[in-house]
């Protein structure tokens, strides 16, 4: 009787591992990673919601060779140890693309485990130039890179603004830092800068580096770092008399950062990132598919969008899910996008990136001026 049993057991056991390895077979699985919870939330819900429209898209015209598509999240907490175990934890769900992370801080390590994997990753919204310098041919982003950002921001101050004592401020992480690092360094010997400096991230109270900030009294505040240190910095300097503009990049231009600040701390603040979508034909549908099933588009709902589009046109070029194979085609394909055309180099960024200056006027983001480059 035992051995029946035994028998029994060891036929509903491969049983089940068939179906689960017949059921995968009959996928297509992709992961998208971000912080989804935390204080950085906001973004990782707009690349979630990105990826999630194409997919379900893909997935109403058949998905990619008749498999359908299966979408993998993973939450990085915008931590870099918790993004390598994201990472980890995709591959071995088998995910055979990936599409993240927001912290460049998290796509940098994350990337050394894709690529070990030979898993290609592109990145909504990393754009520190360590990323895609490291030499993996599986790395890639959307978005543009700081010292190109850092170079139109300041070329818009030393042509437009004409400052000349600024005080720089970062959060010290990869992007932050980084970010801050490129604009100074593009500057110049146009200005003097009058103080630098860093903050950490996720704390709460910056009015001591803020007073020591107002004794210098510079023309023009920049800040290196993400839209919740933002809000903080430019509502606390208001109430310490601090007068001067602030200025960021593509990390704090979110409602968020106004909700943070309040609406008149923050008129008249600078950012750098992209022309406005809404402004882009090819952008008009995805749009309006957006708006309809999750509301108002996010600063990075579009980019995340694009990337999983051109992740599943190459998983269906490469007419299987080998890494190597999807690798090669996004190398070698050019895409449409909503944001339209976009080709990778070899290094993996686009050929294309375009950055413009918004400024923020009765709590909204309008776009203010744009390099004759473009």
């Amino acid at each position: 009787m035992r051995k029946t049993f035994a028998a029994l057991l060891c036929v509903v056991l491969v049983l089940v591992v068939m179906a689960g390895c017949r059921k995968q077979s009959d996928t297509i699985r992709i992961g998208v990673a971000g912080p989804m919870t935390g204080d950085q939330s906001k973004m990782g819900a707009d690349f979630k919601n990105g990826v999630a429209l194409a997919v379900e898209e893909w997935n109403a015209k058949g998905g990619v060779s008749g498999k359908k598509i299966e979408l993998l999240i993973g939450d990085d907490q915008h931590d870099p140890k918790q993004a390598v175990s994201v990472a980890n934890k995709l591959v071995n769900e088998g995910a055979v693309g990936i599409i993240g992370h927001f912290n460049s801080s998290c796509s940098i390590p994350a990337s050394d485990v894709y690529d070990r994997a030979r898993i290609p990753m592109i990145s909504p919204g990393s754009t520190n130039p360590q990323l895609t310098e490291k030499g993996y041919k599986g790395v890639f982003r959307v978005c543009g890179r700081d010292d190109q950002q850092g170079k139109v921001g300041a070329d818009f101050v030393n042509s437009q603004l004409k400052v000349r004592n600024i005080a720089i401020i970062h959060d010290k992480t990869t992007y932050g830092q980084g970010l801050a690092d490129e604009f100074r360094k593009a500057l110049g010997d146009e200005v003097t800068i009058v103080f630098s400096g860093g903050i950490i991230q996720g704390d709460k109270d910056f009015k001591g580096v803020l007073t020591t900030i107002r004794e210098k009294k510079p023309e023009l505040i920049f800040f290196g770092g993400i839209y919740t240190e933002m809000g903080l910095l430019v509502r606390q300097a208001r109430e310490l008399g601090i007068k001067a503009p602030f200025m960021s990049g593509d990390g704090s231009i979110d409602p968020k950062f106004v909700e943070i600040a309040g609406a008149q701390a923050a008129e008249g603040t600078f950012l750098t990132f992209s022309p406005d979508p809404k402004n882009i034909a090819s952008a008009r549908d995805f749009i309006s598919r957006y708006n309809t099933k999750f509301g108002e588009i996010g600063p990075y709902s579009i980019y995340a969008y694009d990337a999983a589009n051109i992740m599943l046109a190459a998983i269906r070029e490469a007419k299987g899910a080998e890494g190597l194979k999807i690798i090669e085609m996004l190398h070698s394909m050019e895409f449409n996008g909503a944001m339209g055309k976009i080709r990778f180099n070899e290094q993996g960024d686009v050929t294309v990136a375009p950055y413009v200056v918004w400024v923020t006027r009765d709590g909204k983001f309008v776009e203010q001026w744009k390099p004759n480059t473009i």
